[in-house]
Formats: C-alpha cells, sequence, structure tokens
C-alpha cells in the first residue's frame, strides 16, 4: 500500500469515526429545545435576535470557521386580535388569527366557498365583494397549491377577504404569510377545519360574516448567521470551483414553538456542519442560518445578493429534514442534484425519495431562479399538506431525536458528494419551461413571484 493509499485509509476510518459518534450526538436535540424554549422567533422580532445569537454559538461550537451575523432590512409584521362575527342568518362568534402581512381593517361581506383554492375554483366562484373560504390543501394528483396563490388568486377575481380553512383536525386555526415581505391588499385570516365545517355551511345558506384585524408592519431587521468548514475555509482560494452553501431558516411563526418548522431543519444543519469539519472536503461549504424564510424568504434573498453566485456551486437547502423517518430530495429540476442523491442513498442503504419538480416557496428559490443547482431536503409524513406545522401544535414532543440524527449524516453525506462533484448549472429557459408545465405561472404571477426575467 502506498502513502497516498493509507492516506485514503485514514481519511475513511476519520470519517467513519465522526459518523459512528453521530449516533450519540444529543447536542442537534439540545439546540431544538433551546430554540423552542424561547417561544416567538417571527422575522424580525427580538426572539428571533435570541435564537440568531444561539445558532452562532452552535456554529462555533461544531468548529465552523469565521461565525459571524450579517444584518439586512425587512418588515416586520406583529400580530395584534382577529375576530370572524356571523352576521346572517345567526349571528355567531368563531376563533380565528389573522395571517401574517394582513393589514388592520375590517371587512364585511357574502361567504363563497372555493373548495381547495385552486384558480379553477375560484374562477368558477363568484367572488366578486365576497369572502373566499378556502382550504390548506389541495386535490391529490396535481401539484400542491400554495396559500399564497390561493390569496392571490381570490383577490384577483375581487374577494374582499380570504378565510383560510385547516384541513388537519383539532381547532387548529393555521397561519402563514400573505405576501413576501410587504403588507397585503386583503383582510386574510385562519380557522380551524371545525369553524371551517360551518363557514362553508352557512356559505350554503348565503352567510355574511365580518372579519376585523389589528396588525401593523413596520421597519425592522434581521440576521443571517454565517460560517464556513472545508480544505480551504478561510482561504482566498476555494479550492475546487466555488463553494457550496449548506442553509436552513431558524425563523418560525409567532404563534408556536416552531420545532417542525423549522427546527428541525437547522438542528439538522448544525449536526451536518459538525461532521462536515471532520470530513475532507473538495472544497468550501459556506454554512447559513436565515432570518425571515417564513415572512418571505428575506434572508435568503439577502444572502443570495451577497454572494457572487457565479462562485457558488451548488445549494443544499434543509426545510422539513429531521421531521420525520424518510427523507426526500427536492432537485428543482437539477438532474446533477438528483444524481447525488440516489448515489447516496444507493451507497448508505437509505431511502432518499427524489422529486424533480420545482417550487418558489423555500430558501432556495432566490438562488434556483438565478440557475444555481439545488437540493432542498425534506423528510414525508406520508399525508399530504403541512400537518402541525404553523399551528399551535408545532412543539417540540412531536420531533423524533433519531431523525435528527439520522437525517445530519445523510446531509454530511450529501454535502460531501456535491462537493466531489461539479454541478451543471440550470438553464434558466428550461427551468421556466418548468414552471409553466408544472402549471406554476398564473399562481406565481398572483402572488407577485414570477421573475421578470422569464
Amino acid at each position: 500500500m502506498d502513502d497516498t493509499d493509507a492516506h485514503d485509509s485514514g481519511d475513511t476510518q476519520h470519517g467513519d469515526a465522526a459518523l459512528g459518534r453521530a449516533w450519540l450526538d444529543d447536542t442537534p436535540w439540545e439546540l431544538l429545545s433551546d430554540l423552542t424554549a424561547i417561544g416567538n422567533r417571527m422575522g424580525g422580532s427580538d426572539g428571533e435576535r435570541r435564537a440568531a445569537d444561539l445558532v452562532a454559538d452552535a456554529f462555533r461550537d461544531a468548529g465552523l470557521d469565521d461565525v459571524h451575523l450579517h444584518e439586512f432590512d425587512t418588515n416586520r409584521w406583529t400580530r395584534g386580535s382577529a375576530s370572524l362575527d356571523l352576521l346572517e342568518p345567526d349571528e355567531r362568534a368563531f376563533e380565528t388569527i389573522a395571517l401574517p402581512y394582513c393589514p388592520p381593517g375590517e371587512v364585511e361581506g357574502e361567504l363563497v366557498d372555493v373548495g381547495h383554492g385552486t384558480p379553477a375554483e375560484v374562477d368558477e366562484a363568484d367572488v366578486d365583494g365576497k369572502i373566499a373560504v378556502a382550504s390548506t390543501t389541495t386535490p391529490s394528483g396535481g401539484r400542491f397549491v400554495h396559500r399564497m396563490e390561493k390569496f392571490g388568486h381570490a383577490v384577483e377575481a375581487g374577494a374582499l377577504g380570504f378565510v383560510f380553512v385547516n384541513h388537519v383536525a383539532g381547532q387548529l386555526p393555521p397561519t402563514g404569510a400573505l405576501r413576501f415581505d410587504e403588507e397585503a391588499d386583503a383582510i386574510a385570516v385562519g380557522v380551524s377545519k371545525e369553524t371551517g365545517a360551518w363557514l362553508t355551511d352557512y356559505a350554503d345558506r348565503g352567510g355574511r360574516v365580518r372579519l376585523s384585524v389589528d396588525a401593523r408592519t413596520d421597519p425592522a431587521t434581521s440576521q443571517n448567521v454565517l460560517g464556513s468548514v472545508g480544505a480551504a475555509s478561510g482561504e482566498d482560494d476555494a479550492g475546487a470551483d466555488g463553494d457550496l452553501l449548506l442553509l436552513a431558516h431558524y425563523d418560525a411563526h409567532d404563534i408556536a414553538e416552531g420545532a417542525l418548522d423549522n427546527g428541525c431543519g437547522i438542528a439538522v444543519v448544525v449536526a451536518a456542519a459538525r461532521l462536515l469539519a471532520q470530513l475532507d472536503l473538495d472544497r468550501r461549504v459556506r454554512v447559513a442560518a436565515v432570518g425571515c424564510e417564513e415572512t418571505g424568504l428575506v434572508g435568503s434573498e439577502a444572502l443570495a445578493d451577497r454572494l457572487a453566485l457565479d462562485d457558488v456551486a451548488a445549494v443544499v437547502n434543509v426545510d422539513g429534514a429531521g421531521r420525520f423517518r424518510d427523507l426526500v430530495a427536492m432537485t428543482h429540476t437539477s438532474e446533477s442534484t438528483a444524481d447525488v442523491a440516489r448515489t447516496v442513498a444507493d451507497e448508505t442503504g437509505q431511502p432518499i425519495r427524489v422529486e424533480p419538480e420545482p417550487h418558489p416557496f423555500s430558501d432556495q428559490w432566490p438562488f434556483v431562479r438565478r440557475g444555481v443547482p439545488s437540493l432542498q431536503l425534506h423528510s414525508d409524513s406520508g399525508e399530504r399538506g403541512r400537518g402541525w406545522a404553523h399551528t399551535t401544535a408545532d412543539t417540540r414532543d412531536k420531533v423524533d431525536p433519531r431523525n435528527l440524527r439520522e437525517h445530519a449524516m445523510l446531509t454530511a453525506l450529501l454535502v460531501r458528494e456535491l462537493a466531489a462533484r461539479d454541478p451543471a448549472r440550470l438553464d434558466t429557459d428550461a427551468l421556466a419551461a418548468a414552471f409553466r408545465d408544472a402549471d406554476f405561472e398564473r399562481g406565481m404571477r398572483a402572488a407577485d413571484l414570477w421573475p421578470t426575467a422569464w
């Protein structure tokens, strides 16, 4: 055995030992516990800043270099009160919550049931001057239609207000932003599945309601937490052409602990970074915890604007990993990252389902639309929709620490494999065509997300 073989053998043994220790690593659970104990981590809030400081300490403890915070401007939405009062055919009050970036105000109107709130269902209903009632889920057999699309369609069709009905039982009104980092132009609230059943019943009987919201939107600042790891970390020469970027958002909605969305994701990233600091990498990996994802991908947009994207080889966005047992690799049309996911799945014997379809509703979007290949790591509950996420039930007890450890190991292995490749850039014309083929254009335009360059 020559010196090179001996060196490679030593590297392999070192990596195997690091992975072995990860089976017993309690730090992902400890970080998740600390984050969820904060309470409100809404973008731009004091709680989000406290979370950023916790993550920065975790980055340093994991062995990352040049750990620092980078501030950016945002619009902080602050929740006040909300009410939903039935006026006809009976008088009755229902529990409700405002959706982020809902403006303050009051509207009255007739209820109209638009089912799942898909474009076709909104088109078929007469929502002009009325209050649309839409489910949080979408019909099986097609792509998932996002809340922002449903709201945008309804408002474009003349709706005065919008009621978002959870499809998960348990008296859980859902939340979720209406726009990206700006106040919306109509009143919108969330109600539980149980309340929604009453509202659709009243809609069939010509029911009228009054929606009242007290909320405010103010200029504020948030922050990304940044560090790096790898053979050339901290040096001018990044080794192979371009850095990798590993990121997750650490903010959460104000009504819950944010354990599943996205406490799990940032805990996975920190644990994966700890492993990467002990592995040999073919290029530098920049690691980022981004703020304000829930209120408009503001942190990842600020990061994309700050980086020279020609020098970013690929992005790995951990949004949804660690929640459930089996990992899902969403590749956003990149065959290069899809092949990485399949390779790691084959080599580890771990199931990683590859989903090639693109979508714009997570932190890979500012990079993907500029042609940077991406992996978004998610996990599958076997159910359609968000489940407990975006409700008060998004709490730490829903998390299995074993999923955090295993997905951290798989994330580290995916990043290491990706670091050894030269992933192909995305063809933005082909990417735009893929979005059109998936019937995204109308919804993205309604949500003001369709790139002007397309």
